[in-house]
């Protein structure tokens, strides 16, 4: 599959919590950075997501923050 997005970041899966409707992915993108995704529990069932899976965390913004200290 393509897509559009640029920011594309390819990990493991390292927890799946499930809510009564949405689930919390956190993906391991590599040097201990953990990306976590809020998705349904649908989609998390579709892409057969698990703890040890591969796969991407994909970033589709019209806003990028900055801040610092």
């Amino acid at each position: 599959m393509k897509i559009s997005a640029r920011n594309r970041l390819k990990g493991k899966v390292v927890d799946v919590v499930k809510g009564a409707t949405t689930a919390h992915i956190r993906i391991d993108i590599g040097n201990g950075v953990i990306v976590t995704a809020s998705i349904t529990n649908e989609a998390v069932d579709e892409l057969r997501l698990k703890v040890g899976s591969d796969a991407y965390a994909v970033i589709k913004a019209s806003d990028v923050m900055v801040g610092v200290d």
